[in-house]
């Protein structure tokens, strides 16, 4: 008495995953991001996937992966890897604050070059809303924005 046994599993099959390949919009695109005390001005252009930023490579820019990472985010969501080169001036702030700011620049170009197919995934990521967070100011009596001198009560 042996019967088929089916696995279940609570993956979908690998063919159900693969996503449909559109092509590339080949239109120049620029924008401006900012985040803390860091402005990068950002220009697209197709071509083969290079970064020049403030003249540099990347990688010689942002030796931290993870800023990497987070710079080339919005091409990887989009699968747009290697389709754009990218110039970017960035000034201000430091490193964390120029890699967002420079996520923000380039998620706003990708948006203004094809906005029917790039704005829904940009936006439900998150890349197009600007992070407002910025350095709290020091207050009078305080040493730092919060930070007070020990309370002694005699």
């Amino acid at each position: 008495m042996t019967e088929d046994v089916q696995n279940y599993t609570t993956e979908t099959p690998a063919e159900a995953e693969v996503v449909a390949e559109r092509p590339v919009v080949s239109v120049p695109g620029a924008a401006v991001g900012r985040r803390k005390q860091a402005i990068a001005r950002a220009r697209l252009i197709p071509g083969e996937g290079s970064f020049t930023v403030n003249g540099r490579e990347l990688a010689e820019y942002f030796p931290n992966k993870l800023h990497q990472q987070l710079i080339t985010d919005p091409f990887t969501l989009l699968g747009l890897s290697g389709a754009y080169d990218v110039i970017a001036r960035i000034s201000g702030g430091g490193p964390s604050g120029q890699a967002g700011a420079l996520r923000l620049a380039i998620s706003r170009a990708l948006n203004e070059i094809d906005r029917e197919n790039n704005r829904p995934a940009l936006k439900k990521a998150g890349f197009l809303t600007r992070d407002a967070r910025v350095i709290e100011r020091k207050k009078a009596g305080l040493k730092k924005a919060r930070k007070a001198s020990q309370f002694s009560k005699r």
